[in-house]
């Protein structure tokens, strides 16, 4: 009987994994590719940045910046269109809640979030990918991320396609 509730426990956990290997096996696919840009910012980079006093820094960016656990970036000018349904095949998209999608001007930016499993009310991930005519961008931020405040800290980065995170709906 024990196993019988040990294996959905096990295959859950497997499933999450192979969801989280599946963007991590994307971006180290293409990380090295000559026609992209990779960018990845670890835990650490995050909690040595939060810890630094800077005069102009937003208190808000400041606090987000001590929950982000990590960032992974890829982008490239190259067959976008094709970069982009090929993450989106590769991604299991159902392991996430589609927040929003926008098609404008033959640009289509899809956000996909994924909520703490122990904490619903918390994101945990929040995934972005954008391809259009002219670029394709994969933005993964994982950690406890508060929407109202991920679009400043686009801005902070100075992200390509992060002007994006301007269009997520504010939650009160």
């Amino acid at each position: 009987m024990k196993n019988y509730i040990f294996l959905p426990l096990l295959f859950s956990t497997l499933l999450a994994t192979a969801q989280n290997d599946a963007i991590s096996r994307f971006f180290k696919s293409y990380a090295d590719d000559d026609r992209f840009s990779s960018v990845y910012i670890s835990p650490k980079m995050f909690q040595l940045v939060s810890k630094i006093k800077i005069d102009d820094m937003d208190s808000d960016l400041q606090e987000l910046l001590k929950t982000i656990q990590g960032l992974h970036i890829l982008s490239t000018e190259v067959s976008p269109q094709a970069f982009y349904k090929e993450a989106v095949g590769k991604i299991n998209v159902n392991e996430y809640e589609q927040l929003m999608k926008v098609r404008d001007k033959g640009e289509d930016v899809l956000f996909l979030t994924k909520y703490n499993a122990t904490n619903p009310g918390k994101l945990e991930e929040l995934l972005m990918l954008v391809g259009g005519e002219d670029e394709f961008t994969l933005i993964s931020f994982i950690g406890n991320i508060d929407l109202n405040k991920i679009g400043k800290l686009g801005k902070a980065l100075n992200i390509e396609g992060s002007e994006h995170l301007e269009k997520l709906p504010k939650k009160n």
